[in-house]
């Protein structure tokens, strides 16, 4: 079961007393799912989705998500390195292939004191007239309907909100195992159900703290297109050339790598983002099914998060759809070391 939310300071410890929760699993892959409670859940922030939070998900011995901090404490804006210590606010302290919906709908017209909408959260109060900023913290005054489903091998979440000021949408997630490969997949339809449109950029964090080992030389990203990043890169920390981004050293300490990426068109082809282990042989491959608007990575000692960003639009009365599919174990990684391979020998 999934751990409880700690107090200030609290450390977090893997399968502590527990949240709502439930597991799926095939005969590749166990994941633990917490569901969302605006009292109890494991996740009770104002930034990211409160639904489709992976605690934990193994795959031929491999596990691929887990917290990636070792205390959450409210007062901290985002996240603080204490000695050995990885501090995470309320509002980033997530696992997983956690999800956001980047603009609050309504914030910049809603007058201090009134209300706006965070797709996925809720309705939440703007306290002051200062800018939106993710890590801080707003009241929400309500999280909506949610109902969930399940099977042994899937969870939908369906979330029905309004804030009664022309805001209002049903919004429904599914996460399900493939019957015959390790593969997940995420599956997302927003319905506006209110009359303004609902626009925002949307992206994947994808918190991979894979077999809770540093991040470090053993790590490659490959894409399927040419990419680059216009960041001043510390070369000794990580190389991008040709079609992947490569770790050379372990990062330790308060080690930050992050990097936006270039390269990749305006098709859905391109979001096809693969992350090899070369010690271990485990692999992830993440493919959407919606052209990519922006990609960025950022990695501490304890997670790599490489982040798909697409855009989201929905007029009154419309509903659009998306996806993503997960791919895990050594059937990602076989198909990732043969690509590096190739790279590695035609660049001799």
């Amino acid at each position: 079961m999934a751990e409880r939310v700690p107090d200030a300071g609290e450390v977090i410890h893997t399968h502590a007393a527990k949240h709502p929760d439930l597991q799926i699993a095939n005969a590749h892959v166990k994941a633990h799912i917490c569901l969302p409670d605006p009292t109890v859940g494991f996740y009770r922030g104002t930034r990211f989705d409160w639904s489709g939070v992976i605690f934990s998900l193994q795959c031929e011995g491999h596990e691929y998500y887990g917290p990636w901090f070792t205390r959450r404490d409210p007062s901290v804006f985002d996240f603080v390195f204490r000695g050995a210590a990885i501090v995470a606010g309320t509002h980033s302290a997530i696992t997983g292939p956690s999800e956001e919906f980047v603009l609050p709908q309504g914030y910049d017209d809603a007058k201090a004191g009134a209300t706006f909408v965070k797709i996925g959260v809720g309705v939440l109060r703007k306290p002051d007239e200062s800018a939106y900023s993710c890590y801080n913290d707003y009241e929400i005054l309500d999280s909506g309907s949610w109902a969930i489903e399940s099977t042994p091998t899937s969870v939908s979440f369906v979330q029905r909100l309004d804030n009664g000021s022309g805001y209002g949408y049903k919004y429904r997630k599914s996460l399900s195992l493939g019957s015959t490969k390790p593969e997940l997949e995420i599956e997302h339809s927003l319905e506006n159900t209110g009359r303004i449109a609902l626009r925002t950029p949307h992206y994947n964090h994808n918190f991979l703290t894979l077999d809770r080992k540093p991040i470090g030389e053993n790590l490659r990203i490959i894409f399927p297109f040419p990419v680059w990043s216009d960041a001043a890169l510390n070369p000794a920390f990580v190389n991008v050339d040709g079609q992947q981004a490569a770790y050379r050293r372990m990062l330790v300490d308060d080690d930050v790598v992050a990097f936006p990426l270039f390269g990749f068109s305006g098709t859905a082809a391109d979001y096809d983002v693969r992350i090899h282990d070369r010690l271990s042989g485990a692999g992830v491959r993440m493919v959407g099914d919606r052209p990519l608007t922006r990609l960025a990575v950022w990695s501490i000692r304890s997670v790599l998060s490489v982040e798909p960003f697409i855009e989201v639009h929905v007029e009154p009365a419309a509903t659009i759809r998306w996806a993503t599919k997960y791919l895990y174990g050594s059937a990602a990684g076989a198909l990732l070391a043969a690509n590096s391979l190739q790279r590695d020998n035609a660049s001799q």
